[in-house]
This record gives structure tokens, sequence and C-alpha cells, in this order.
């Protein structure tokens, strides 16, 4: 029945559509349980740092639940006193202590010097190695000489350090080509310096780029025109359609006649 197709299609839109008004709540609140899911799991009462804090405060109170609070509120209140140090500048002395026991032993001085540079770079005390950081286009084969050549991919990445290093007489810069959806996790590259050019985005607009899967590049980067992606080779098929068809034309514009075949010489058949 047309009437009752029509009425079951006009129902079936309004439910899609009330479908992806919800999907970006949804998803957030996807990750943001996910990510309580994880945290449960690495510091939860059941984990082994949870039954850790719940024999500190199992010596307070039987219950394991209240021993696991108070553990929680022990090791925050130590973590405030410690900030307390460094704010005043007291925590000088125990970092030299530390510092110089760690560093003593191979393996776990090259673990607490990487963890110690990226706690520095995400509390935004290095502000040279923050400036250093930057949003960069890497043209595997060099940049195209001419603009208008397509032959050349670029892919956006982030540049550890300007800083180039030097590999088979050449210098070379560190770049990090990110994943996408989750940016966390990519590639150290070391490509020439004359492959790598600077990106006019921010590293907010590149992870959001990569968050988005590229969705998102039209508002940070300039848009080239509302012409899609075309199949080059349908383009190829269409122009030599486009140029068998068409008759020649000279210089005047005037259209030339098809050429013969030269004729055969006198006293031979043809």
């Amino acid at each position: 029945m047309p009437g009752m197709s029509r009425k079951s299609g006009h129902l079936l839109r309004i439910f899609v559509t009330g479908l992806l008004a919800a999907l970006p709540l949804a998803a957030t609140l996807l990750i943001f349980w996910w990510a309580a899911t994880m945290l449960l799991q690495w510091v939860g009462p059941q984990s082994a740092v949870g039954r850790l804090l719940g024999r500190i405060g199992l010596g307070v109170t039987g219950s394991e639940i209240a021993g696991y609070a108070i553990g929680v509120a022990a090791v925050a209140a130590a973590i405030f006193a410690l900030g307390l140090l460094v704010e005043a500048g007291l925590q000088r002395g125990l970092q030299r202590i530390v510092d110089g026991v760690l560093r003593r032993i191979p393996l776990v001085r090259t673990v607490y010097d990487l963890a110690q540079k990226m706690v520095g770079l995400f509390a935004q005390r290095d502000t040279e190695g923050l400036k250093s950081m930057s949003a960069v286009w890497c043209h595997f084969g060099g940049p195209p000489a001419d603009a208008a050549d397509p032959s050349r991919a670029a892919v956006l990445a982030l540049l550890s350090t300007p800083q180039p290093v030097w590999i088979g007489g050449r210098p070379y810069v560190g770049v990090i080509v990110p994943t996408a959806p989750v940016p966390v996790g990519g590639g150290l590259l070391f490509l020439p310096q004359a492959w790598v050019t600077p990106a006019a985005v921010g590293i907010e607009a590149l992870t959001s780029i990569y968050v988005s899967m590229g969705i998102t590049a039209g508002q940070h980067l300039p848009a080239a025109g509302p012409q899609a992606v075309t199949d080059p080779p349908a383009q190829q098929q269409a122009a030599r359609a486009t140029s068998t068809a068409s008759p020649a034309q000279d210089d005047s514009g005037a259209t030339k006649a098809p050429e013969r075949p030269p004729a055969p010489p006198p006293g031979r058949n043809a």
C-alpha cells in the first residue's frame, strides 16, 4: 500500500535523524565509560594497586572498602604534601638523591629520563621544548617543484625538534606520524630536512584532524572548492572520447580535412 509505505519511510527517517543526533553524546559517554573502566582495572579495589591501598587502611578499619578509601586518601595527602614541597622549592635535595640513585642503573636510567622529559612536556615547564614541536607536512620524495603537480603525497605529522641530525652526510629531522583516530600512537620517522615543510596549523588542529579521521580537515586547512574527488581513469576515458569525437583544427580554427593516403605511382596496380 503506497500510503503505508510512505508512512513507514517517514517514521524510519525520523528514527535515523534521532539516532544521528544521539551518536555524538553516546560516543562521548562511551569514551568516558571506557576510561573509567580502565582506571578501575588499574587502581580499583580489585587491582594490585587497589589491594595495596586497602592494606594501608585495614589497620584503621576492618572493612575493605573503607580501608581502600583511607588508602586513597593517604596517597592523595602524600601527593598534596609533595606539591607543597615543590611549590616551596624544598624538594630539590630529595630530587637530587633520587636522580643520583636512579641514574646509576643503566636500564632504569633510560626509562626515568624519558618519563621525566614526557612529564616536563605535559607540565609545560620546558617552554622551549614545547615551542620546538610543531605541525609539518611530510612530502615523501621531496616537495613538488610545481604547486599543481599532484604526484607527491603529503602527510600531516608532528616535528619533534627543528634541530637536524646528520645521517649519511645529509641533514635529517625527526617527525612523529600519529595514527587515526587515536593519535597517541604512531611512528617516529627520520626524513631528509628538504622533505619537511611547515604546516599552518597548530597542535590542537592536528589532533582534531586525526581524531576525526580527516572529517574536520576543512575547518583547519584551506578548502579547495566544492569539486569532489573524481576517478582518474574516468577522466582519461572522457578526455580520450572527446579527442576522438572532435575533428582536428588548424591554427586559424578551421576544420582540417582528413588526410588521404598517397596515390600509387604510375604503372602499378592500386
